[in-house]
Parts: structure tokens; sequence; C-alpha cells
């Protein structure tokens, strides 16, 4: 885990989801300060952190926010992290945290479970850019 950046939080997503693959797009745009990494799931990087952090990396349903050294959060928590940093209406959505966790939670597992469906799948992770490439670990 020493060649990640300690100064940079990790976000892990399901790297072949369109609506991951979104959901990163809009990060990088309003990641204004350069706070964000990210790392597919399916990478080697990926299942290392996951290894790492001892989660079950079978299933793996959810984004990760890792920020080296210090914590992780997974889920809508991590969503509501994430939305800490961004710019914009983005930062709004840090008002769900007050609901319970369970709810967000739920209510992520549901649009988990169905993302495939909704919005599709590549056969492939996304391929950065050579602008986005110094976002990607991985």
């Amino acid at each position: 885990m020493e060649k990640l950046p300690k100064d940079k939080k990790i976000i892990l997503f399901d790297g072949v989801c369109n609506l991951c693959d979104s959901a990163v797009q809009v990060v990088i745009k309003n990641d204004k300060k350069d706070i964000f990494r990210f790392v597919s799931l399916q990478s080697d990087l990926g299942q290392e952190i996951i290894k790492y952090l001892g989660l079950p990396s079978k299933e793996m349903n959810s984004i990760i926010l890792y920020q080296p050294g210090f914590a992780y959060y997974t889920k809508s928590e991590a969503v509501f992290q994430i939305a800490k940093y961004l710019s914009g209406i983005l930062y709004l959505t840090t008002l769900f945290s007050i609901l319970p966790t369970s709810l967000t939670d739920s209510i992520y597992d549901y649009i988990a479970k169905n993302r495939y469906n909704w919005y599709g799948k590549k056969e492939n992770c996304l391929i950065p850019t050579k602008e986005l490439e110094s976002k990607f670990l991985e």
C-alpha cells in the first residue's frame, strides 16, 4: 500500500458499470481541488486495496472511499463523504447524510442491485484519456 498517494482520497468503483463510469466523470469534473484518485474494483490494485481493508472481494457491490492511513467508507457513507469535497450543487447531497444509514444504504443497495439493468455495463473497464490519466492509479 506504500505506492498509494497519502495526500489523496481514493475512490474504488465498478469499472464496467455505466452508472459508475458516469459518476466518476461527474466527480472528476467537480473535483476542483484535485482531491480524488480512482481505481477500478476489478483491477489488481483495487483487489489489493479491498483485501488490505479486510472487505469481502466477492460480490463487492459498493463504491469505496479510502483515505490511506485514516479511514474507509462504503455505500451511502462513501457517497456523502465524496460529496463533501465537490463543488456546486453536488455538495448539497451531504444534506441526506442526516437520514439513518440503514435507510440510505437500503436505497444505495437497491440502485446497486439494478444498475446493470437500468444503465448497462461495458465489456472492459474505463480507459482514461491522456488528460485524465493522472487521476487513475491503475
